[in-house]
């Protein structure tokens, strides 16, 4: 995620200055988790004109110097699309920024691009979702002080880990949850719900589970 994009992405909701910009940012887009100082942003926006992605008008303060407030050209628009047709690579971590401004300055476009950033974002957590062996810490290798409980200490590295887990469960079910709602308001035909990424076999045509069972409707052998 590039800095440019953010500010594209702010630009074609409305004009603004490198101000506005900021105080948005520590405001209603500090949920993003996306930490910029000012210095950054004004050092950006010039890269912006010079690039014809953006222009400028002064706006007259008095008693202060004039304030330059940016708008988006056509050609900073096709930017913006372009930039939002792009391939998404998750991160490892889950919830990080540039999904989130993926989702938001991508997604505000079209509801085709909110909801392909949604299904490449569910898909690869659902994939590293409950990995074998992800509550055995009994191969954990010790060679502690002695003021140091090995059994105490594998207990809070198991909670630890499950306070990761419980998030990241709940990461999905938000993830799937908001790929409903989002197919419903635009019309499309709805995913299995809850979503559970792409099949990997044709139906009737996959491996039956132990016992030469069906699997339930809706759900992918292997998935949690």
């Amino acid at each position: 995620m590039r800095l440019e994009h953010v500010i594209l992405g702010l630009l074609a909701l409305r004009p603004a200055s490198g101000y506005d910009i900021r105080k948005w940012m520590e405001g209603k887009g500090k949920y993003l988790s996306y930490d910029v100082q000012l210095p950054q942003i004004y050092r950006t926006l010039p890269r912006l004109v010079d690039n014809g992605w953006a222009e400028f008008d002064l706006d007259p303060r008095e008693g202060r110097p004039d304030a330059k407030v940016y708008r988006l050209t056509q050609a900073g628009r096709d930017a913006l699309l372009d930039w939002a047709r792009s391939p998404y690579e998750p991160s490892p971590r889950p919830a990080d920024p540039d999904f989130q401004l993926r989702f938001l300055f991508a997604g505000q476009l079209g509801p085709e691009h909110a909801i392909a950033v949604l299904r490449t974002e569910l898909d690869y957590r659902l994939a590293h979702f409950g990995e074998p062996g992800w509550m055995d810490f009994t191969a954990l290798g010790l060679d502690p002080i002695p003021d140091i409980d090995t059994t105490w200490v594998r207990k809070l590295h198991l909670a630890a880990h499950q306070h990761g887990y419980a998030s990241t469960a709940a990461y999905i079910a938000w993830l799937q949850l908001t790929l409903a709602s989002l197919e419903a308001e635009a019309g499309l035909p709805p995913s299995p719900t809850p979503y559970r990424g792409p099949a990997t076999t044709s139906p009737g045509t996959g491996p039956k589970p132990e016992g030469g069972n069906d699997p339930e409707p809706g759900h992918s052998p292997g998935r949690p």
